[in-house]
């Protein structure tokens, strides 16, 4: 059998590399099965197990098979398996389980070549080219508050891991600047100001005081509510004054936003609900044309199997609505962003309406009717976040919680930590707060993050600011820790890069080595499966095998120091990768 060298398309990724040597040996061993997929995990009785035998056993038995059985199957798997200089042996367990073992040398040999050619070499090869990813979308005239945080985190979160995977992501802010509700808005700007030319952020000043007041007028209030109404009418006719006044309501909303992205590092293209205001009457004519919209009680509906309300898409009155502008913005994003992967992130509240217009864009014909065919959507939806009470998370006088309120506190009580353990002191009060800022939103991140999206959670500033256990700040702590053993060095850690050579000889070392080699396929899985949380783990894992590595290998002043050193290099580079790829931004010293 002749010798593969390690694919260089899954560098850094042994699970791909296993699985490309595991397809030669299939097509070997039954070559009348050409579609049977490797399937490759981590393995419990080696590094990586082929689960393959099992299921080919029940294909092939009724077919005069040569093989008595799943373990035979295994056997010949093994004995197809192309020569490599990646696995050290092959053994069965079981009903056809095949267990490999990586080569110490190799995996060293890919730790050392990621140490010179950089992490990027490691970034895994996703089949999409260009993704929308549409995300925390807050309404124009209200203040972000908590129930933002996920989505916008979320959000980030996946298109940065994606954007690592060499997919084009265009980062949609898809803001609410649309509806009946500006009316009430304008007319009550109109009331406030006359001259809207002179209306500042200052004159309003509170935007969301701004909004409960307009609302109050418009529910107690009926001649304003009926100037309101017209003002709606008005404003998508086109009226330029009142366009203008509408303009500057979302000017002001747009740099209050603009101050919550800056402080969470998220950067968000914005195109609200009114872009796809001039595309939205061809787009219900394309769907009436193939025979999908049909008159119901006055309105235009597309009947959708399996749900027992119809989608609405041309309120009785005329108007368009929500499901209106998510049709077209879905038809823009494939006609004209030429968007393979859709995915939008709202609260699981709103599944149905998604599901919805899925339905009503498959029927179409705009989507495949397979859901893991390209061009695909997604809605990525995501649990509350719970106070102690168990209920929606609030203020004591019931109000919802300002994000800005909640960026504070977690930077103020990271602050008072550091002060704490006395290191205004120690530091620059330009290092205090860049560094308080760091823990205390990365807290934050992390604690949203690593929860199972699926899931609310309950927030607690004292949980997620602790030192120990599964949290951001123990995290930048092992992180810093390591930075302060390579100082401590003294060794040049970039001529080490150049010149040194890793050996796993040591079984901490080995499976140190092994995790770190694992960080590609866990980005590869966070993004097919839209869960952050599953790099929150292995970035919690690794640190806890780094623990022990540094628990029973001693590092500097060791015979194998210049090998440990690379490993704890290589250790924060991976890390650093995570946090970039969560959203947190690392600190070198603690």
């Amino acid at each position: 059998m002749a010798t593969i060298v390690a694919n260089k398309e899954f560098t850094g990724n042994p699970r791909r590399q296993l699985a490309k040597l595991f397809e030669v040996s299939l097509k070997l061993t039954v070559p009348d099965e050409p579609n049977v997929e490797p399937l490759i995990e981590p393995g419990k009785f080696g590094d990586y197990q082929c689960n393959n035998a099992m299921g080919l056993w029940s294909i092939i038995k009724g077919k005069g098979t040569q093989f008595k059985g799943p373990p035979a199957v295994g056997q010949a798997l093994i004995k197809n398996l192309p020569t490599s200089e990646m696995v050290e042996s092959c053994s069965i367990a079981g009903p056809g389980f095949v267990n490999v073992v990586l080569s110490a040398k190799w995996m060293a040999k890919s730790i050392e070549n990621m140490l010179v050619d950089g992490i990027d070499t490691w970034a895994p090869t996703l089949s999409v080219k260009r993704a929308v990813v549409d995300f925390s979308s807050p309404n124009i005239a209200k203040e972000m508050h908590v129930g933002h945080l996920r989505s916008t985190i979320i959000g980030d979160t996946l298109a940065r891991m994606l954007e690592y995977s060499k997919v084009e992501v265009l980062r949609r802010n898809h803001v609410g600047d649309w509806g009946t509700q500006f009316g009430m808005l304008i007319e009550f700007l109109f009331e406030k100001f006359p001259d809207t030319d002179s209306v500042t952020e200052t004159a309003i000043g509170d935007l969301q005081m701004f909004y409960k007041k307009s609302k109050l007028r418009f529910d107690l209030d009926p001649e304003f509510k009926e100037k309101a109404q017209q003002a709606v009418v008005r404003l998508q006719g086109g009226d330029p004054i009142y366009r203008k006044a509408w303009a500057k309501i979302c000017e002001i909303s747009r740099n209050e936003f603009a101050k919550v992205y800056q402080r969470l590092r998220v950067e968000l293209e914005e195109k609200g609900e009114s872009f796809y205001n001039p595309y939205i009457a061809n787009v219900i004519e394309e769907l009436s044309s193939k025979g999908l919209v049909e008159e119901n009680e006055g309105a235009r509906v597309i009947f959708v199997e399996g749900f027992n309300i119809p989608l609405m898409v041309v309120k009785s009155n005329g108007g368009f609505n929500y499901a209106s502008t998510d049709l077209t913005a879905l038809w823009y994003r494939l006609n004209e962003e030429k968007a393979e992967w859709i995915i939008y992130l709202t609260d699981l509240g709103q599944q149905q309406h998604f599901h919805m217009f899925f339905k009503a864009a498959r029927k179409a014909g705009w989507l495949p009717d397979d859901d893991k065919t390209y061009p695909r959507v997604n809605h990525v939806g995501f649990g509350l976040v719970l106070g102690a009470d168990n209920k929606r998370f609030r203020t004591r006088a019931n109000e919802v919680v300002r994000l800005f309120d909640l960026l504070d506190e977690a930077k103020d009580r990271s602050k008072a930590a550091l002060i704490e353990r006395g290191k205004d002191k120690e530091w620059t009060p330009e290092e205090l707060d860049q560094t308080a800022e760091a823990v205390g939103y990365g807290a934050l991140k992390y604690a949203d993050l690593k929860t199972n999206r699926l899931t609310g959670y309950t927030f607690s500033f004292d949980q997620m600011l602790n030192d120990k256990g599964d949290t951001a700040v123990y995290l930048l702590y092992a992180h810093a820790r390591i930075c302060s053993i390579i100082r401590k060095s003294g060794k040049d850690i970039d001529e080490l890069k150049k010149t040194g050579k890793i050996a796993l000889d040591h079984a901490a070392e080995r499976a140190l080595g092994l995790h770190l080699l694992q960080f590609a396929e866990t980005v590869e899985e966070a993004c097919t499966t839209l869960l952050p949380n599953v790099l929150c783990k292995y970035l919690y894992y690794l640190s806890e095998e780094f623990t022990k590595f540094y628990s029973n290998c001693q590092v500097n002043g060791s015979a194998e120091e210049t090998s440990r050193l690379l490993l704890c290099e290589a250790t924060a580079i991976v890390m650093r990768k995570c946090f970039y790829l969560l959203g947190i931004t690392p600190v070198y010293k603690l």
